[in-house]
Order: structure tokens, then sequence, then C-alpha cells
């Protein structure tokens, strides 16, 4: 459930993107140092957000840097790291290595396997100092596998075991800003969930696979109704986002928040009406 939290870099000025960039690269350089190459391969922007924000709410001494990397050898970029940076690498690792599994688990796919293992033997370390995030994130995972199984098409409780998840993972550190965090977290999780499933709903129908879609994609208003739903969870997490006091970066933030999240969304929606545009050309 990774690539919904993304900029929309039309609409960035070129400076905002180098400093959106340079937390990105940073994170990547943090994954290397605790991880390895397996640790790159897991990088996000899911999770350069969350630095962001973290780093806006908190404001630790940045350290900005230049780096190569296998993906641009010969050219040096910017980067940018701090304390925040280490945390959103460890929850990074953390997150993919579940989602490799239930990868695993659901689909039996033997490369997320193989993933899940190699990642797993790199966690010593995250999983023993984030010890009481590792033992939650895992329960509810299991929790939510379970009701899956069992066919649960409710979509606010499925949706907000997922939101819990994300809560725990935005939760920095335990002082005032723990309820608006949590409550980010929350709508922000609630909201990657279904946006997944509505992204992938008509690929579950056709395997035979779990998605608390199903139902509601067979009637008339799927699409309105989806919608509506995804605005209302982001509107809740952006209720709980401008109560926070963040300055730097503020404007790379909300372009994230009030327009990055709907590219996935708009591109599948139009892509379906595109679709069903052609199957009534056709039926003609």
């Amino acid at each position: 459930m990774f690539g919904y939290i993304i900029v929309n870099k039309p609409e960035m000025k070129f400076k905002e993107f180098d400093v959106y960039h340079g937390y990105y690269c940073g994170l990547c350089k943090k994954l290397k140092e605790h991880y390895g190459k397996i640790g790159q391969m897991t990088l996000s922007y899911d999770m350069t957000f969350l630095v962001m924000m973290l780093t806006s709410l908190y404001e630790p001494q940045t350290v900005q840097g230049m780096t190569k990397c296998v993906a641009h050898p010969f050219q040096e970029h910017p980067t940018r790291i701090n304390e925040i940076t280490d945390y959103a690498a460890h929850m990074n690792v953390l997150l993919s290595y579940y989602k490799c599994r239930d990868d695993w688990e659901d689909e039996k796919k033997k490369k997320q396997l193989l993933m899940s293992k190699a990642l797993y033997r790199k966690c010593g370390f995250s999983k023993n100092f984030y010890r009481e995030k590792w033992k939650k994130i895992e329960c509810i995972l299991r929790k939510l596998s379970e009701e899956e199984k069992k066919d649960n098409l409710d979509l606010d409780y499925m949706s907000g075991m997922f939101g819990q998840i994300m809560a725990e993972i935005m939760l920095y550190q335990r002082d005032e800003w723990e309820e608006l965090l949590v409550r980010f977290g929350f709508y922000l999780g609630k909201f990657v969930y279904l946006m997944d499933a509505y992204e992938d709903i008509e690929e579950d129908r056709k395997n035979g696979t779990y998605n608390p879609f199903r139902k509601m994609y067979e009637e008339p208003d799927f699409e309105e109704r989806c919608h509506t739903i995804l605005t209302m969870m982001m509107a809740e997490c952006s209720k709980a986002f401008e109560q926070l006091p963040l300055i730097d970066h503020i404007e790379i933030l909300r372009n994230i928040l009030y327009s990055g999240v709907w590219y996935r969304y708009e591109k599948v929606r139009s892509k379906r009406e595109e679709k069903k545009g052609e199957e009534y050309d056709g039926s003609i």
C-alpha cells in the first residue's frame, strides 16, 4: 500500500522540488546505511512525506550534503538528513517487510517471500528498538488478515485497522501533539487502504481475491460513492494537519495532501471511464 502519498510535481516550484528531493535522497542514504541495498529497494515517497512533516513539526537540526547513488552514479544530489530520517527509514522497512509478507500470503509471489525474509534478517535493530511498535502493528495486521479471510466488507472497520497502523507510524513521540498526529495518521491510513482497494477492485474481482469494495462495485453509483468516501477521509486528515503548528515546507506538504494524493485516483478513474467509453462505442 505504497505510492499514494506523493507530490504533484507540475504544481511545485523548482526550489520546492529540490527540497523535497533532498529529503527523499536523504532517506535513501539512511536506508542503505541501516539496511544495505535491500533497504534501498524499499524507498518510498510515502515515508519522505513522513520525514518532512515531522521535521516541520519538531524542527530537528537538519544536515545538508551531497551524495551519489546507483541510480545517479555520475552526478551528486543534495541530501537533507536529521534524526527523523533515521526513524522513517526504520518504519519504512517495517512496513515493507509486512507488505511483502502479505503479498506472499495473498498471492504466493515468491519474489515477495524472498524479499520479506531478506528484510527480516536486516530488521534486528528496529525490531528491538521499536519493539512496542512492531508488536502493535503485527497484531493489527494479523487481525486485518483474519477479517479479510472472513470477507468482511465493512469499509469503516477494515480501513480503520490500517488507519491505526498509520497512526502508530505517525506518532514519533508522545507529547502535546499526540492526539493530532494520531488523528492525522488514522485518516491518512484509511484513505491509503481504501485508495488501494479502489485501484485494485477490477483485478481482485478477476482473481477472486479480497476487496472491501466488492459489493459496492456492482452498484451504478460506485464511482461517486468512492469519491465521496475518499474525500471524507482526506477532509478529516487535513483538518488535523491544519491544526498542527507547521511552518517549514508547508507549501510542499499541502501540495501532497491537497493535490498529490489524488494523482493515482484521477489516473485510475480516467482510465476506467475511457475503457467504458470504448466498450460503449463498440456495442453500438
